[in-house]
């Protein structure tokens, strides 16, 4: 029986050997006597002895707990608690009970066990009262490893007893209290989650957003998980209401709840951060590292996934018992009246557990690299904001962006893969050992075979590495020079270069692509080793029972070894992707390990002070100061410099002077070699390049700050915006494009003034604020703010407007990275050549600028310097003449809302990929393999049925063309593997080409337009997931479906009355299905459109890091990107709870499909199906769930994939330039035959 071979693989347990005395008559009733089970006293007594040694540690920490005074972590007040603890001392009172009788009842002989029982009544009710009492911190960690040991040692012991039932065909007090026990047991594993959830909970409650607020959460929009009981995070039915939501109406952004606080991008960081600065503290020597870290962070609730992960292992592994027990039945053998009814109820029970096991699992296993992900996006943004000028210079703005685009989210599928990685090796060796039990030593074939299988995958898995590390290395080279080149478009645009770029990110894609290709075949010839080797290793080991003769090849046998072997087929299958998903987390680790630890900013090298009470501002001593550290060469030497409050300082000299850098180092931007730095109060700090961010007028202005009517009105006076913003159309309120597009370098350099002048700090560093502005609108500026405004404020000014020197107070002239002379205007006129150099240079500037007016000297000019009333020129619009060229069309907002379908797209997407491919053939082909590759399996085991039936068939001959007819159908396998390659490379090249060439063919107003983030998303994530996944999608869903036809077909053809369930069942499926894809869809679409603004804030912060620095602005950028970062991992949480929704009800309906089938084998006339066709029928209805399950998922991640081609396909119709060249006005060879402009019409 099948149950023997359970018996069989724990029979070292006990050791002990029962005779059989007459009973014995052949060796397989000697093993069969030999491994006879019953509850024995050494399986008692190591279960008991567990048990009371938990509940001795579990007492002791409890009063040790009793005696400080830390806060309790667990409060045990809820209904299942209050269920299981109820159900435990039920349990217990049971086993002091069948104590009392056994001493009672039986001979001195059995007092022993009658302790044990006792003992255990005891345990049961210290278990209870664990279940009941509020638990501090150690006491918590003993009682929930308690309650998981007790669900080990339950599943234990229940598996004996169920194998006694099969062997004695009798109940006992020891199987019925066994049973009882079992059940509570998986009370109190849920109890163990819960609590661990609370816990990790418990522990960052305070790090939320509400309760900073002091806010509850029942007064924010959270998602209903946060309320949801066990019954409805158990069946997911917490997400009906999103899901009723969305069949009703199209599910917009503001309609998606929040993450509940656990689940915040603020708690991942936060946690983050202290498990990597815990590790510094350890281990000061070593660098922290990212798996490290998330593994201390996120330990706990990678052990509950691994629980799910478990559970889900060993109910798919019983499978093959069954399916023994029941081909047993069929053939006629019956150990007691209603066994057929007993094994199918068995059935049911253990797929209710894989279905529950295995979805909780999943969503699980999700949920945690969730908080994986946005902890290391937080921690990447954050990092970013932290760097030295060095680190900045190793790490371009693209590279950043990839780290999180693609690296942090490889890491939210981590915990997945993770559990996959070991629970293969574990379904292996399981069904390794089960095939022992089955066919003896004729496995030892087979496993040779697995072992050579995982040999040759040593070198596969090497050279996978290095293909990825080296196509990852390549795409960074490439979204580098993507993000150069589209932040500098304009440039490009104006001198014609677009060709010339074009052609150097081909180049650089086209090294991208050949490390692609390589990786991609490599993965196609993992996957023919993966999917062959269990047909290669059952046709061996069928061979080998032929050739030993021992067990006979008989159906029980055949179809146990076929079972088994399809449970061997998924993590055969899964091994190359676990491998290859497993070898891309680790180059991403080392790619964000290399940028977490780089180097940061050192905030004790300037020492910052408040202003009170102090007469200087500004003080450095002996500064020595370079850009790198580590070189010889300095930036800055000798620097002594001490600036009054209140003290207007101008800083001059010529280009590469120093003049930048000297604010650089009171900035604290500058590394410091040497020397002494004092700033004394808080630093305005405006830049030689304008940086202003996406948003409103009125939010650069502000800057996070409140409204102050007056202040903000007097800022936009002096600083000479009130006019532009009374043209603008929306006023104050009108959006600024990224990078401030839509402004003129002038609005862009007054607008971040306007934001200094309104921050009211008490130092105003500005590096060359007038060079973007005309000498009028410079005068004004000069007089109003930094002589008006800032009149009592200490300014350090860098110009090269040498007008405006006579009425500083102290004049600053760099040379070579030193101060050559410091002093006033006429001071330093007086002291030496290198000043009067830099006002004759500037005169002599201003005359061959203006050769007319050249008889006023610089001196007149100061002189009426403080009386300056110089009206702007206005044109009729009231903008001044020398801007109105540059300033675009305002009359709307210019950044416009990301494009977005919506409803159903069908086929069309689906299509337009294979057609971009040029892939319609291909697909034909791909289709045709893989039907051809399943019609082979089912024939070749029908045959295996029929043969069975013919005595006349030897083995030689069933084996022969098994094998045969699988061999030939394994080479469809490899033509659709590499037809599956040629199709998604073919893709990528397509999609790649065609995207690129409409964007540097697209006009300028699409980048006026566009955020920069929205196209390197599109350019990063999306087209990575054409390169490396699609292709693959399409072959998983192909694949799948094709198996699920045929195991339909086959459990059809064997019990057709099947039919009567499977053909409504298969209409419940379908509008279920399409209760979910409207929620789903959109979901998924709205993901898609959050992402973007991640990236786009993450490049923006990067180009105006000195400026968040200066302003002590980081707090505040942090927040908006945890916001970001939140609002994109709410869509993607939901969106993998309604896919688990779905994929638990279609499990339901095709569990019973499996029942059905199971029920009409046991209860048609006896001998009515052969036993063969029984087991053909039964080893495909197993894996009929799993492989429903196969083809949803993939399914849903094909429709998710997808979503990349929709969005790439918008950027492949992007509204086209005129062409370069217009071959009918194609001008002659000779042109230009002259040097002449001629205007004509110009108005």
């Amino acid at each position: 029986m099948a149950w023997d071979v359970l018996k069989g693989t724990v029979s070292w347990f006990h050791g002990y050997t029962f005779p059989c005395g007459d009973h014995c008559s052949n060796e397989w009733d000697l093993q069969r006597a030999t491994i006879r089970w019953s509850r024995t006293f050494s399986q008692h007594l190591f279960t008991t002895t567990s048990n009371l040694l938990f509940m001795l540690i579990f007492l002791v920490a409890l009063l040790i707990s009793h005696r400080n005074h830390s806060p309790y972590v667990i409060y045990n007040k809820s209904v299942l608690h209050t269920i299981t603890a109820l159900l435990t001392l039920f349990i217990g009172i049971t086993n002091l009970g069948v104590g009392l009788w056994t001493i009672l009842a039986s001979s001195t002989n059995k007092k022993h066990e009658a302790v044990l029982y006792c003992i255990q009544a005891l345990t049961c009710a210290v278990l209870a009262i664990s279940l009941k009492i509020n638990l501090k911190k150690p006491p918590t960690i003993v009682a929930i490893t308690w309650w998981i040991i007790e669900f080990v040692l339950g599943t234990f012991l229940v598996s004996i007893s169920i194998a006694k039932i099969f062997e004695t065909r009798t109940f006992s007090m020891d199987i019925i209290l066994d049973m009882t026990t079992w059940a509570t047991c998986f009370l109190l594993v849920y109890c163990s989650i819960r609590a661990i959830r609370h816990w990790t909970s418990f522990k960052t409650i305070d790090l939320t957003k509400p309760l900073l607020k002091g806010m509850t959460l029942d007064e924010t929009k959270v998602t209903p998980l946060n309320k949801a009981g066990i019954l409805s995070r158990m069946t997911f039915r917490w997400i009906d209401s999103l899901l009723r939501l969305g069949y009703s109406k199209t599910l917009e952004l503001k309609d998606i709840p929040h993450l509940v606080p656990e689940d915040e991008a603020r708690t991942a960081e936060q946690a983050f951060a202290e498990a990597w600065e815990l590790q510094k503290k350890h281990d000061p020597l070593s660098r922290p590292t990212i798996f490290r870290t998330l593994s201390k962070c996120y330990w706990k609730d990678m052990v509950v996934t691994g629980i799910f992960a478990f559970l889900r292992s060993v109910a798919m592994i019983s499978g093959p018992l069954f399916l023994r027990s029941f081909v047993q039945y069929a053939g006629g053998k019956r150990s007691f009246k209603y066994e057929g009814f007993i094994l199918v109820g068995g059935l049911c029970v253990v797929k209710i557990i894989e279905s529950l096991s295995q979805r909780h699992w999943y969503f699980n296993s999700k949920r945690v690299g969730m908080k994986m992900r946005s902890a290391l996006m937080a921690a990447l943004y954050q990092k970013q904001l932290r760097l030295s000028s060095l680190g900045r210079q190793r790490h371009a703005t693209g590279e950043i962006v990839n780290y999180i685009a693609v690296d942090a989210y490889r890491f939210g599928e981590f915990p997945w893969w993770l559990h996959w990685g070991w629970t293969v090796p574990f379904q292996m060796l399981v069904a390794i050992n089960i095939l022992f039990a089955t066919v003896g030593w004729a496995t030892v074939p087979g496993l040779l075979i697995i072992i050579l299988t995982v040999i040759l995958n040593n070198p596969l898995a090497k050279s996978l590495q290095k293909c990825q590390s080296e196509f990852m290395a390549a795409q960074d080279e490439r979204l580098r020079a993507t993000s150069e080149i589209l932040n500098s478009m304009k440039i490009i645009k104006l001198q014609a270069w677009e060709d010339k770029f074009k052609e150097k990110i081909e180049n650089l894609r086209g090294s991208e692509f050949k490390w692609l290709s390589s990786a991609q075949i490599n993965r196609t010839y993992g996957t023919i080793l993966y999917w062959m080797s269990p047909i290669i290793v059952a046709s061996i080991v069928f061979a080998a029972c032929a050739i030993i003769g021992n067990p006979p090849l008989t159906a029980t046998t055949v179809f146990t070894v076929l079972a088994t072997f399809r449970i061997m087929q998924e993590p055969v299958r899964m091994l190359p992707d676990v491998l290859a998903i497993l070898i891309q987390v680790k180059v991403s680790s080392d790619r964000l390990n290399k940028f977490l630890q780089d180097d940061e900013l050192k905030p004790d090298a300037i020492t910052r002070k408040s202003l009170d009470g102090s007469a200087y501002t500004i003080k450095i001593h002996l500064g020595i100061f370079s850009w790198d550290p580590e070189s010889s060469n300095t930036t800055l030497k000798g620097i002594n410099l001490e600036i009054k409050k209140g003290e207007k300082v101008a800083v001059c000299g010529s280009v590469g002077s120093g003049k930048s850098a000297l604010l650089c180092t009171i900035l604290g931007e500058i590394p410091k070699v040497s020397g002494v730095v004092q700033v004394y109060g808080s630093i305005a700090y405006v830049a030689q390049t304008a940086w202003v961010q996406s948003g409103t007028v009125r939010d650069n202005i502000l800057y996070g700050k409140p409204m102050d009517k007056v202040q903000y009105e007097k800022a936009i006076r002096v600083c000479a915006l009130d006019k532009d913003i009374e043209n603008f159309v929306h006023g104050d309120m009108t959006e600024i494009g990224e990078r401030g597009l839509n402004m003129s370098g002038g609005q862009k350099q007054r607008i971040q003034l306007a934001r200094a002048v309104y921050n009211d700090a008490d130092i105003y560093l500005l590096d060359d604020p007038f060079s973007a502005v005309d000498a009028h609108t410079a005068a004004s500026l000069f007089n109003d703010c930094v002589m008006g405004a800032l009149a009592k404020k200490t300014v350090v000014l860098v110009t090269h407007q040498v007008e405006f020197l006579p009425a500083v107070d102290t004049i600053l002239v760099m040379k070579d990275g030193e101060i050559k002379q410091a002093g006033s205007y006429d001071q330093i006129l007086a002291a030496g050549e290198t000043f009067k150099q830099l006002v004759n240079a500037h005169k002599e500037a201003m005359i061959s600028v203006d050769p007319v007016n050249n008889v006023s000297p610089i001196e007149a000019q100061v002189a009426d310097i403080n009386s300056l009333e110089l009206p702007r020129m206005q044109s009729s619009s009231g903008l001044s003449v020398e801007e109105i060229g540059d300033i675009p069309f305002n009359t709307m907002q210019l950044t416009v809302e990301e494009e977005k379908e919506m409803g159903d797209s069908g086929l069309g997407l689906y299509l337009d990929y294979i057609r971009t491919a040029g892939g319609a053939l291909l697909s034909v082909f791909i289709a045709f393999s893989q039907g051809a590759f399943v019609v082979g399996q089912v024939a070749a085991n029908y045959w295996l049925a029929s043969a069975l039936l013919d005595p006349s068939i030897d083995s030689g001959l069933l084996v022969g063309i098994y094998a045969g007819i699988s061999l030939l159908s394994g080479a469809f396998v490899y033509l659709r593997a590499r037809l599956v390659v040629v199709l998604g490379l073919r893709a990528s090249k397509a999609f790649f080409s065609g995207m690129f060439g409409s964007i540097f063919k697209a006009p300028m107003a699409f980048f006026d337009t566009t955020p920069v983030g929205r196209i390197l998303i599109r350019a990063s994530s999306d087209l990575s997931l054409i390169d490396l996944d699609l292709a693959w999608a399409f072959s998983y869903v192909l694949s799948s479906g094709a198996d699920l036809l045929g195991m339909v077909f086959i459990i059809s053809f064997v019990t057709w009355q099947v039919l009567v369930v499977a053909v409504p069942v298969f209409f419940i499926t379908r509008w279920i299905q399409m209760y979910y894809l409207p929620s789903a869809r959109e979901l998924l679409r709205i993901n898609g459109t959050t992402k973007a603004p991640v990236m786009n804030n993450t490049a923006e912060t990067a180009l105006g890091v000195v400026t968040i620095r200066a302003f002590k602005m980081t707090e505040i950028f942090k927040e908006k990107n945890l916001n970001l970062i939140d609002r994109d991992a709410s869509l993607f949480f939901h969106t993998i709870a309604a896919m688990e929704w779905l994929i638990l009800r279609l499990e339901t309906l095709g569990n019973i499909v499996l029942f059905t089938s199971a029920f009409l084998l046991v209860s048609l006339p006896a001998r009515s199906i052969s036993p063969g066709f029984a087991g053909l029928a039964l080893s495909y209805a197993l894996s009929l769930t799993s492989c429903q399950v196969f083809f949803v998922q993939w399914q849903c991640n094909l429709s998710n994939y997808i979503v990349s081609v929709e969005r790439i396909k918008q950027y492949m119709n992007l509204p086209s330039e005129p062409p370069a060249i217009i071959e009918t006005s194609r001008p002659p060879v000779s042109w230009p035959s002259e040097g002449r402009i001629q205007l004509e019409n110009l108005k």
